[in-house]
């Protein structure tokens, strides 16, 4: 049984081959049951979250991933989320592999991200605005960044010292990285926005988006969580990962919804329908696009699955 730590999955996702691992999964899809999403009460603190998301390829390979998320981490200069991935044999159950989750879940959260860009930013797309400083924000810039070639590329974050190291991490990898102080001002001349916060209320305001643009949300994975208004998911195309999800745990999906701003109709399409050519993504260069994703399990076993793969090509 392979155990890979945070260092040994980083070196064995890398992004071409993660992101091309994640559109094959979408297109070819997988046993996915509805994820366990159970809520933890922190004494003093907001309450954690405890996910469980199971996946299957019948007859190949099939995997489970544990994922804890504790808010109130921010303050103990500790990862807002930890996790593991167990993956065993479809055929036998045999464990094959104990793959870091946290590391796992970053990559295969920014892969997707920038699949999604893929087919609804603008191809000319050249600045990026990453919203938050947490784990995914280097990701994010590293996934998007895969086949696009940014010119600038803005970290924003309450925190200013932390958006500061994030571009000094994006810098030494060659980006043209900078922490920007002006969000709505970042927000206007953005061409790609991408949000990774645990935010409550919206960040993005609608108004601030530029004809052409494509706002990725990311962190919210609960109905009480924001990161785009109303005005935002009036002006723009909407797309998911999945409907599935997005519509019962995304708040940017869900709270418009309540509130008729949103039909279930509006959403033009999920990912796999992008992926599978049966939604053409962006028609129009001038169109505001909008993609919410609440993670989705068939990612993490694409990501396991070509871990694993990877490494064992490699002792071979």
């Amino acid at each position: 049984m392979l155990v890979l730590d945070e260092e040994q999955t980083r070196a064995a996702l890398a992004w071409p081959a993660l992101i091309d691992a994640i559109a094959a999964m979408f297109a070819d899809g997988c046993v996915m049951p509805v994820r366990h999403h159970h809520d933890m009460e922190v004494p003093g603190e907001s309450d954690a979250t405890l996910l469980l998301m199971p996946a299957w390829l019948p007859g190949r390979y099939m995997g489970v991933k544990m994922v804890s998320v504790f808010p109130g981490n921010a303050a103990r200069a500790l990862p807002a989320i930890f996790g593991t991935y167990l993956l065993s044999s479809g055929q036998t159950g045999e464990m094959l592999a104990v793959i870091d989750g946290g590391e796992l879940t970053a990559r295969r959260t920014a892969a997707a991200s920038a699949l999604a860009a893929r087919y609804l930013a603008r191809e000319d797309a050249e600045e990026l605005l990453v919203c938050g400083t947490g784990r995914l924000s280097l990701n994010l810039i590293q996934a998007h960044a895969t086949g696009r070639p940014l010119k600038r590329i803005g970290i924003w974050g309450r925190d200013r010292e932390k958006a500061a190291g994030i571009a000094r991490e994006a810098q030494a990898l060659g980006l043209a990285a900078e922490p920007v102080a002006d969000l709505q001002a970042a927000a206007r001349s953005a061409d790609i926005i991408s949000c990774a916060t645990l935010s409550g209320a919206p960040l993005i305001q609608g108004e601030w988006l530029k004809p052409g643009a494509h706002l990725d949300l990311i962190g919210g994975f609960k109905p009480d969580m924001r990161e785009a208004d109303d005005t935002a998911i009036r002006r723009a195309r909407v797309f998911v990962d999945t409907r599935a999800g997005a519509m019962k745990e995304a708040g940017d999906i869900t709270q418009p919804l309540k509130n008729g701003v949103l039909a279930a109709d509006d959403i033009r399409a999920e990912l796999r329908e992008l992926v599978n050519g049966a939604h053409p993504g962006r028609t129009d260069d001038a169109d505001i696009t909008l993609f919410k994703s609440v993670g989705a399990a068939l990612e993490d076993l694409a990501g396991a699955i070509l871990a694993y793969e990877y490494v064992r090509g490699r002792q071979a």
